[in-house]
């Protein structure tokens, strides 16, 4: 059975385990591998000051009551009358048993309940399972892409989808 709930004051260390298992399994490879674990290890522990900030809604998707996946979207900043889906995480444990695509469905009824009609996000151009995923998920490709640094100063490609809630 899959859940949804918006994150907690207590859910820092939930967050920050799926978003460090997922980001190292698909990411890390990008990167140079002392480059990688440190942001790994940042990724656990940056979950607390996050949602003591409030910015943006946090819904986690628990499978049998264990949490799995991680939303968190807000107004988009670039894209008036959009909301920006700014994180998606699904741990490893949790791929291939329906948890992502159940929480993108909770995500965009939640998008569309603080009424938004559209939602896009960015992704890696180089993470061919995220896009996959992002398309199963009715996702579109807008065409724009631009480039992200994720400290190492070493820019890597992004793309950006979009489609209706």
């Amino acid at each position: 059975m899959i859940e949804f709930r918006c994150a907690g004051p207590d859910d820092g260390d939930v967050l920050g385990e799926i978003h460090a298992a997922a980001w190292e399994r698909a990411y890390a490879p990008f990167f140079e591998p002392e480059f990688a674990a440190r942001a790994v290890r940042s990724r656990r522990t940056r979950w607390h000051e996050r949602v003591a900030q409030g910015t943006g809604t946090i819904l986690l998707a628990a499978l049998d009551g264990r949490p799995l996946a991680l939303s968190v979207f807000l107004p988009s900043p670039a894209r008036p009358g959009f909301a920006e889906i700014g994180s998606f995480y699904n741990h490893p444990d949790g791929w291939g048993c329906g948890v992502a695509g159940a929480l993108m469905t909770e995500t965009l009824r939640c998008i569309q309940d603080e009424g938004f009609d559209r939602a896009h996000l960015w992704t890696l151009r180089d993470t061919a399972q995220s896009r996959r995923f992002y398309a199963k998920c009715g996702f579109a490709e807008t065409g724009a892409a631009r480039t992200f640094d994720f400290g190492d100063g070493n820019p890597l490609g992004q793309v950006e989808y979009a489609r209706p809630c």
